[in-house]
């Protein structure tokens, strides 16, 4: 690391800069410190823009390593035992059988990110146009951008692309994010923390946030053929968590994206329970801490087998 220092309209600017190569290309991170300031002062900011630049330097390998590794015949294999272990069979829905999952789906996705919306509100609004007049017309309006996103997947052809994800993101939050289907602009970087104040997940820089995405569709075409179709929704889904490539909003894109790729091999689409939150974030950090999937495929297994019960 070096400090870069440039003259603007008679004043002398301050940067600390770090190059890494990363795979072919050379990064290159800049961390602007102060103008004018004293040596002690200098010395202070680049002891912080050093430890910042570490770890930005980390985030950058960390979210692009899954892609980076092939999965092994072997690893294949375990995964379609379990899936077979599991006594899953392919089941399809019927017309009825999608409204009925459209709501459960519904109501879970936007639960899980905290939408105040009961189960019996959703099916009203959907069913009835119904509204509750002591909700916030942000949980109303995801409430019919989930279904609408739904229906979307149903009839869309496209499994995994750039313009899909956006799209997906758009329909959902159209009526209640200004930023409904723009992907993170630069500068805006997503922390996590859990109650103590910790950092729990820290989304892809946002400047490397499109060439993720594109990498994220270009690993799919590649083994779209090769890969069990619950270990291809599996992957993306989770990927595309770590990317965390919207300001707000991905999980339900994330989960909606996962059954685009379901219903695309003519699988089920899935639903994550409200109830089931901890075990399903559980599977998020085993998979982003140590690129381990079987959490996510024994997880999804046990949702799937309960579907079949509450659409009857």
């Amino acid at each position: 690391m070096f400090v870069e220092v440039r003259k603007f309209s008679g004043k002398k600017k301050y940067y600390l800069v770090h190059s890494f190569r990363y795979g072919k290309k050379v990064r290159k991170i800049r961390r602007y410190l102060g103008a004018n300031i004293s040596k002690e002062k200098l010395k202070e900011m680049k002891l912080i823009a050093e430890k910042q630049i570490i770890q930005r330097v980390n985030v950058f390998k960390k979210i692009n390593d899954p892609l980076l590794e092939v999965l092994s015949e072997e690893e294949i294999q375990k995964i379609k035992e379990l899936q077979d272990a599991s006594e899953f069979k392919v089941f399809r829905l019927s017309e009825e059988e999608w409204q009925r999952f459209s709501e459960i789906f519904t109501f879970n996705t936007n639960a899980i990110e905290g939408s105040e919306l009961n189960q019996k509100e959703v099916k009203e609004i959907l069913e009835k146009d119904k509204w509750p007049q002591d909700k916030s017309k942000e949980d109303i309006s995801e409430t019919y951008g989930v279904k609408e996103a739904i229906q979307f997947i149903r009839e869309t052809n496209e499994h995994v692309s750039v313009g899909l994800i956006k799209k997906i993101h758009e329909i959902v939050f159209k009526n209640s994010k200004p930023y409904a289907g723009q992907l993170r602009a630069k500068g805006i970087e997503v922390v996590v923390r859990d109650g103590l104040g910790n950092i729990v997940h820290e989304g892809a820089p946002s400047e490397k946030v499109l060439e993720l995405i594109k990498e994220l569709v270009q690993w799919y075409s590649k083994y779209q053929k090769k890969y069990p179709p619950l270990l291809l929704a599996a992957v993306v889904h989770n990927q595309f968590e770590n990317i965390h490539p919207f300001q707000d909003g991905n999980g339900r894109v994330g989960r909606i994206l996962m059954n685009n790729i379901l219903i695309k091999h003519d699988l089920p689409p899935v639903n994550i329970e409200l109830t089931k939150r901890r075990d399903y974030y559980n599977s998020l950090q085993e998979y982003e801490k140590n690129h381990n999937l079987r959490l996510t495929i024994e997880f999804l297994l046990e949702e799937y087998k309960k579907l079949k019960k509450q659409l009857r």
